[in-house]
């Protein structure tokens, strides 16, 4: 009894089952398995028409699993590397502007998390700069994080959080909120 190799239809699907992808990223991983000429793009052509592949389904799925941690830079760059830049511009956009908002809060939180606080130590304050630059928060919300001030900030934050209307950012709450149990 022999076991008989997986068609790329049902490659991509198993790869679709795990996470969501963009179309570039499934054309890169499928690549290799392909053994007739035009047969991944006919594959790819069905499975977007059917609505497996979905480039804003794609788009939400790497700003929810990214945005507690990384800033808009990096999940922009992340973005461009699936191949979601070009083909769905205005989405790309438009989730990044949600980011762009409660970075500070993010950054904030992140950095909570990790260091404890500000730092009166300079190459500390290096450290934790370099730490949230590599991470892709911007420049003036690294410098307004690791200065220690923030909190006056980032007060009302989570009530623009719980008003805004973008779906994947509703989670970052919890993160600027002090939670009730301590």
């Amino acid at each position: 009894m022999g076991f008989e190799r997986i068609s790329l239809k049902g490659r991509a699907l198993r790869y679709l089952s795990a996470r969501e992808h963009s179309r570039l990223e499934l054309a890169q991983k499928l690549q290799p398995h392909e053994e007739t000429p035009g047969e991944l793009a006919q594959v790819l052509d069905e499975l977007q028409a059917k609505g497996f592949i979905d480039a804003q389904r794609a788009i939400d799925s790497v700003v929810y699993r990214r945005a507690a941690r990384w800033g808009a830079a990096r999940v922009r760059q992340e973005l461009q590397a699936k191949g979601l830049n070009g083909e769905a511009a205005q989405a790309v956009e438009a989730a990044l502007a949600g980011l762009k908002e409660t970075e500070l809060a993010r950054a904030h939180a992140l950095w909570l998390r990790r260091f404890g606080g500000a730092s009166p130590d300079v190459a500390a304050r290096a450290k934790q700069t370099r730490f949230l630059l590599a991470r892709g928060f911007s420049a003036d919300v690294v410098r307004r994080v690791v200065s220690g001030r923030v909190e006056t900030e980032i007060s009302g934050a989570g009530e623009a959080l719980a008003l805004s209307d973008n779906r994947p950012l509703d989670f970052v709450k919890h993160l600027v909120e002090p939670s009730d149990e301590n």
